[in-house]
């Protein structure tokens, strides 16, 4: 068979991968945009298995998520500038015989974030829930944004803990990000833990979560009078700047 006219597969990888947006969102691309080519998941118990997926099958493009978004790093043969400096991949593109990581994550968040509060200048300051691979590229964004933001999370000593948010911290700020996965079907009834008494009409707040459309994270904070946004445009934006990577000419 020609080369050319091979089918060529796609991918995510991740664990456990029950609801993963990517496969319906490309299945459906590849059908209307008439192109030959899969779009699989893969749910890998640990990320060396990798290797293993990788050599059965010849990939041209691969998206990563939860949990492996830092920890796929050592097994690609480069990065991108970009994920270099968020220190975590979500996009791998195979050129050449290499792996190499791309980071879209901060690409579809700016673009969507901007479209919720218009200008930087209108953000004084942020907390970002979470410390994963999500909230790398959040961090990276908002400060490329020249935003200042806190990191809030339950396991970094580094970072504001939850129990640490109070009044005087909320009113520092007026953007709050939820990267955690806390309110994501199935799993509904949860919401990160924060004084959202606190909230009024002066607050943003962005969800990287989609699934439900209003989590009660986002409803808690609608009910005060916030500006709210969930994450499915971040994601259509990162799937479609992952398709261009896949498709840039090999050099």
């Amino acid at each position: 068979m020609d080369e050319n006219l091979k089918i060529k597969n796609f991918g995510i990888i991740g664990f456990p991968l029950l609801h993963t947006f990517s496969p319906s969102y490309f299945t459906r691309k590849f059908a209307n945009e008439n192109i030959e080519a899969i779009y699989r998941a893969y749910p890998l118990e640990n990320v060396e298995s990798f290797y293993t997926l990788t050599k059965e099958i010849s990939f041209t493009g691969m998206n990563v998520t939860i949990p492996y978004k830092e920890r796929i790093i050592p097994y690609l043969d480069e990065l991108d500038p970009v994920a270099a400096e968020i220190g975590a991949v979500n996009t791998i593109k195979f050129a050449n015989g290499k792996t190499i990581g791309y980071n879209t994550d901060a690409f579809g968040f700016e673009v969507s974030l901007m479209e919720l509060i218009d200008h930087p200048v209108n953000i004084h300051g942020a907390l970002v829930l979470g410390s994963g691979g999500a909230s790398l590229a959040v961090c990276y964004t908002l400060k490329k944004l020249q935003i200042p933001y806190r990191i809030v999370s339950r396991t970094s000593k580094a970072n504001l803990r939850y129990e640490n948010i109070d009044q005087s911290i909320l009113k520092t700020v007026n953007l709050v990000v939820n990267t955690t996965p806390l309110g994501m079907y199935p799993n509904i009834n949860g919401k990160p833990d924060i004084p959202y008494q606190g909230l009024n009409e002066n607050y943003f707040l962005y969800d990287l979560v989609y699934n439900p459309e209003k989590t009660i994270f986002l409803s808690e904070g609608f009910n005060r009078g916030c500006k709210i946004k969930n994450g499915l445009d971040m994601l259509f934006l990162q799937a479609e700047r992952s398709w261009q990577i896949w498709n840039q000419p090999e050099m």
